[in-house]
């Protein structure tokens, strides 16, 4: 049977884009990726002489112009999200979109829209890989009832070093660029929604340690995406969440996620081990995780699949990500208000 082909044009050549979207796309039978438009010709060429790529454009709507393209992968900041993926879908092009989805719940909202009214093309936002060694065991204990009834989730993920005081401004720290997205908070979010469900209520309180940063030209620019925050979520499942984030927590562990039941304890330390304890145990043991039950990066796999009608995207599909913004979203909300705020926005 002929394999449908499937030529790709890439939209922002980013690291994710380069150090695990080229070398996924060159396992696919048949995919071809044919084009980029980069920030610049020059950095586009740079990138097309590396993987080969047969044609630079200048600029992004050239590339749609390309009738031989039927999908393209967006690897530019989250501020331009939205106005790619709903211009590519309405020239007829699937969309693999990097994470985060978009800077606001509006935008993603529209791309989800946009992807609705073309059920015919597939819409994908890159997943978030740093539980997938962890999430079928997660989802099994959980789902077997290891746990008993859940009560609380407690996921902290903050950095071993001292607040880098004098560290440059990055594209995260610009809320124009990255709009609501604070952190990695959005990336284990979305691990979460995998092993307990969605959030239906959120607090936060949040604080911006280092005020001041220079850009790229010397320049003292004021900081308001906070680099410290703590949200507590009410779940769809009747359980309390409570999730850290911070870059100001010197000699911290790092990451850690702890699932409290009522007939079990379930815990994940920074290393993505796992353990767990019952009713009447003394102490949590390591729970075996052989290879055989760990998820692993199959992105480029599964939209090519999703293109030629043989996979459903499951990590991560449109409405997922419209949910993980909301939640985003929410987050500032109350962290500004001071006010407990409702999901769905």
């Amino acid at each position: 049977m002929a394999i449908e082909p499937i030529r790709v044009g890439l939209i922002g050549a980013g690291r994710n884009t380069r150090e695990r979207h080229m070398p996924g796309f060159d396992k696919v039978p048949g995919l071809e990726v044919a084009a980029v438009a980069n920030r610049s010709r020059a950095s586009g060429r740079a990138v097309a002489d590396q993987f080969n790529i047969p044609t630079v454009y200048d600029n992004w709507q050239e590339l749609l112009e390309d009738e031989s393209l039927n999908a393209v992968c967006i690897g530019t900041w989250p501020n331009m999200h939205r106005t790619l993926t709903v211009a590519a879908l309405e020239k007829g092009k699937h969309v693999l979109c990097e994470a985060r989805m978009s800077t606001t719940a509006q935008e993603a909202r529209d791309m989800l829209d946009a992807s609705r009214n073309r059920p015919s093309q597939t819409a994908q936002i890159v997943p978030s890989p740093l539980t997938f060694k962890v999430d079928p065991l997660l989802q099994k204990m959980i789902g077997d009832g290891y746990l008993g009834e859940l009560l609380s989730v407690e996921v902290q993920s903050c950095s071993p070093s001292f607040a880098d005081i004098d560290g440059p401004m990055h594209w995260r720290n610009d809320r124009d660029i990255s709009g609501f997205n604070i952190l990695n908070m959005g990336i284990w979010y979305e691990g979460m929604i995998r092993w307990v469900g969605r959030a239906t209520k959120v607090m936060a309180m949040a604080k911006v340690c280092v005020p001041n940063r220079r850009d790229e030209n010397g320049a003292l620019v004021q900081v308001n995406i906070p680099d410290q925050v703590n949200v507590l979520c009410e779940m769809a499942n009747g359980a309390q969440a409570h999730l850290r984030f911070s870059t100001a927590t010197g000699l911290a562990t790092g990451n850690e996620v702890w699932f409290h039941g009522t007939e079990g304890t379930i815990r994940v330390d920074n290393n993505l081990n796992v353990f767990a304890g019952k009713r009447g145990d003394t102490q949590l043991t390591e729970v075996p995780n052989p290879d055989s039950m760990q998820d692993f990066w199959r992105v480029e796999e599964e939209f090519a699949n999703a293109i030629r009608g043989t996979e459903t995207i499951t990590r991560t599909p449109f409405d997922v990500g419209l949910h993980y913004m909301e939640w985003t979203e929410a987050v500032t909300r109350s962290a500004q208000t001071g006010q407990a705020v409702a999901l769905p926005l």
